[in-house]
Order: C-alpha cells, then sequence, then structure tokens
C-alpha cells in the first residue's frame, strides 16, 4: 500500500468534512472546497480522522489511494490555514500593484500588465516589488502565482524579471571574446 496513503488525515477543529458516494466536501474559516470521489480509493471516516484505503489490489487504485489522501489533505489545510506564495520584482522600475481583486504590474513593457483574481483567491502587496497570493486551493495558488511569474520569467543574464520568493537563479556568464 502507498505510504502516504496508510497516513490518516485529522481534522482540525471547524472543520467540517462530509463524504458522499460521488465527492467530498470540506468547508471551514477559509471557505469551502469540493473533489471528486474516484472509484479505485474507499474512504471511511472515523473519530476525526479519514482513512483511505484501495478498493482492490490493483497498481492503479494503491497509488490514487495515496493521490486521494493527499488531495484531501491540502483541502482541510486550506480552509483551515490556507496557502500562500510569494513573489520577488527584481528589475529597476518594476512594481506591482493590488486594488481589490486587480493586480496591476509594471515590468518594463511599454502597457501595464493587469491581472483578474478569480473567486477565493486574494492578493496583496506588501512593497512594490512584493506580490503574494492567497487562497484555500493550493493547486489553483500556485496555478496563479505561476501565470503571474510567467508574464516577466526571470532572464538567466542579469536576473531581471518576476521570481518565487525562494527561488534561486544561476546567472550565466556573458560571452568572453
Amino acid at each position: 500500500m502507498s505510504r502516504v496513503g496508510k497516513m490518516p488525515v485529522t481534522i482540525p477543529a471547524g472543520v467540517d468534512v462530509s463524504i458522499k458516494e460521488d465527492q467530498i466536501s470540506v468547508k471551514g474559516a477559509g471557505g469551502a472546497l469540493t473533489l471528486a470521489q474516484n472509484a479505485l480509493v474507499k474512504v471511511s471516516s472515523n473519530d476525526g480522522k479519514l482513512s483511505f484505503a484501495p478498493a482492490n489490489d490493483s497498481r492503479e487504485a494503491n497509488a490514487m489511494s495515496g493521490t486521494l489522501r493527499q488531495l484531501v489533505n491540502n483541502m482541510v489545510v486550506g480552509v483551515s490555514k490556507g496557502f500562500e506564495k510569494k513573489l520577488n520584482l527584481v528589475g529597476v522600475g518594476y512594481k506591482a500593484a493590488a486594488t481589490g481583486t486587480k493586480l496591476n504590474l509594471a515590468v518594463g513593457y511599454s502597457h501595464p500588465v493587469n491581472f483578474e483574481m478569480p473567486a477565493g483567491i486574494t492578493v496583496a502587496t506588501p512593497t512594490p516589488t512584493e506580490v503574494i497570493v492567497k487562497g484555500a486551493d493550493r493547486q489553483r495558488v500556485g496555478q496563479i502565482a505561476a501565470e503571474i511569474r510567467a508574464v516577466r520569467p526571470p532572464e538567466p543574464y542579469k536576473g531581471k524579471g518576476i521570481r518565487y520568493a525562494d527561488e534561486k537563479i544561476t546567472i550565466k556568464e556573458t560571452k568572453k571574446k
């Protein structure tokens, strides 16, 4: 059995998990998330813990039990604590401004780049060169952060661009005569 799938998911106080035939719903302070139930995995709930077991002995069911366990764990953590990604803007004149659900980026183009945040995702700019994307859905937070980074990815010679806060950019050496 999958090592990840063997570990139960503990449900903290204030989080409500409901298991139906076709979906798993998680509600908490951070919002409500749903996930489609997989036929290869049996989900059982007992005294504040969710356990996942493969429905049969196939390799796919074994792999899916670990995958579904981690997805549900991410949902539980998301509605209780939330997820966030930090991005830094490196470059002269590069700046970001968040107003409500919009993010305005000035990153060296002749026009400003505007992003409309979807429901459930918030964006903040503590400083003009720092962007923080927050939300309950881990996948959507990561996807929005990747789309913001793709506007101006870091270039390898000077390191200018939008990068994750923990990202290390390897700077290339310039051409020598």
